[in-house]
């Protein structure tokens, strides 16, 4: 489990309720998967994790675990997600989502609910990684 992790949880419940925006980085305006993921990534301490600007087609199904990787952060693997990690899922054939794992499910921009809210993983979604954000103490 990451040495941040409750203040990762924190600051990602701390953006539940805020409306669903493309490319939106702004917790209270407007946030995406990405955005939600940055913030969390800011309350462990990691100011350097960029994730560029993606379109919603399925043009980003092999970037997002690259770019994780090259920023430091650890692939589970086989272990499983604690609180404070990210999970990558596909909710559909070439498209990628971004979550923060919690102690009662997950954090993440809802589309289809046009807001960020906490809940258990959608079942049709296929887990494709997990990780952890880089420990900076």
């Amino acid at each position: 489990m990451h040495s941040k992790s409750d203040a990762i949880v924190a600051a990602a419940r701390g953006c539940i309720g805020t409306r669903f925006r493309s490319q939106g980085r702004a917790s209270g305006l407007g946030l995406d998967c990405v955005g939600v993921a940055l913030i969390a990534a800011r309350a462990a301490g990691v100011l350097d994790l960029v994730l560029p600007a993606y379109t919603l087609s399925g043009d980003n199904d092999y970037r997002v675990d690259a770019i994780l990787e090259d920023s430091g952060c650890l692939a589970l693997g086989d272990e499983p997600p604690q609180p404070g990690d990210l999970i990558v899922v596909a909710p559909a054939p070439g498209r990628r989502h971004l979550a923060v794992v919690t102690d009662t499910g997950l954090v993440h921009a809802h589309a289809g609910l046009a807001s960020v809210v906490e809940a258990p993983a959608d079942p049709g979604w296929l887990p494709v990684s997990a990780w952890r954000l880089p420990d900076r103490r």
